[in-house]
């Protein structure tokens, strides 16, 4: 048995979308409070915020793992550490292209439709995976290891640039 076997966790940095959904949320919650000071009748409202808190700054706490077998690439998607759920799958016959975020090939491939599954550190070696599926190409952003990179090489190395 000669399985090609990896996986990798990336962490994704919280960015300023995500602080200022938290921003928001806890001054709405601020807000609610205030509220049921001038109408006491109101208590739910506070509650409800709360709930609502906890269960959207858990959301926002997300990693993705990546695990490539033997030609799959399978990215799933974990939130706060205890949810996981699938969120891009693919194999190597639906690859088009792999290569460097900045790579030149990349041009013709720009009114995809893109999905980032990184770190969102600029800094990050990003790779960008064109896939065409279900009659539509799209544009896959990832901060793979260079074990996946060479498994992707091995499998496909007309569709890879390093």
């Amino acid at each position: 048995m000669n399985d090609f076997y990896t996986e990798q966790m990336v962490k994704k940095q919280t960015d300023m979308k995500d602080m200022l959904t938290k921003a928001v949320l806890v001054a709405v919650t601020i807000v609610s409070f205030l509220i049921v000071l001038m109408f006491p009748i109101g208590l739910i409202l506070p509650i409800a915020m709360i709930v609502l808190d906890v269960f959207m700054f858990r959301r926002l706490n997300v990693e993705y793992e990546y695990l490539f077998l033997n030609g799959d690439l399978d990215i799933d998607k974990i939130m706060n550490k205890a949810k996981r759920k699938k969120v891009f799958s693919v194999n190597v016959g639906d690859l088009e292209l792999m290569a460097p975020f900045d790579a030149v090939e990349l041009r013709q491939y720009q009114n995809a439709r893109t999905y980032d599954y990184s770190s969102g550190n600029k800094q990050a070696k990003r790779y960008v995976l064109v896939v065409s599926g279900s009659g539509e190409l799209k544009k896959v952003i990832i901060e793979p290891n260079g074990t996946i990179i060479e498994g992707f090489y091995m499998m496909a190395p007309r569709k890879v640039l390093r």
